[in-house]
């Protein structure tokens, strides 16, 4: 009877817990002009339905983007030009990677995963302000977009209020 009382207050506790219920970033802070290790944690599939592409748009700012080969998955990437040239370590950017996908794999909807890739913020990046990776989950059956990015001066958090926020990383100034 005791272990039933406390099997029974368990689930209500665990029922009680918020889900997470998109696609979010690991490391919620980052300097510009800095290296940022971009972890995308994904915590479900799409209404039950096993997510099997992942595809990240890098923002503008964000260069030297080398993404974590994943057992299983195959890794593509989209690159192209960028809207200003860039300085990395001395050399002068002006293309790059610009969408990161990767395939082929299937991540059940009871299962958690995370997709990562290295990349860099450059100091033309604003700091205190939020930046933001649209993520697009296509799942055996279905998609999801965590694409909503806030107009200026709105939201705040990493959610900011959207039932579809992308992910997001808080820029600090140069260290």
């Amino acid at each position: 009877m005791r272990s039933q009382t406390l099997l029974i207050a368990t689930a209500a506790l665990l029922a009680a817990q918020p889900a997470i219920a998109h696609i979010t970033l690991e490391g919620k802070q980052a300097a510009v002009g800095s290296y940022y290790k971009a972890v995308f944690a994904v915590p479900h599939g799409c209404a039950g339905s096993a997510t099997i592409k992942i595809r990240v748009q890098i923002p503008e700012g964000v260069i030297g983007v080398k993404p974590m080969p994943k057992a299983g998955w195959t890794l593509d990437t989209v690159s192209g030009k960028y809207a200003a040239q860039y300085d990395y370590h001395g050399a002068k950017l002006s293309e790059g990677v610009k969408e990161v996908a990767w395939s082929g794999g299937k991540l059940a909807d009871q299962n958690y995963d995370e997709f990562v890739m290295q990349t860099f913020l450059t100091d033309t990046l604003k700091p205190n302000t939020t930046l933001y990776f649209p993520v697009v989950q296509e799942c055996e059956q279905g998609v999801s977009r965590w694409i909503d990015i806030p107009a200026d001066g709105q939201g705040g958090g990493h959610d900011h209020g959207s039932k579809t926020p992308a992910p997001g990383v808080k820029l600090l100034p140069k260290s």
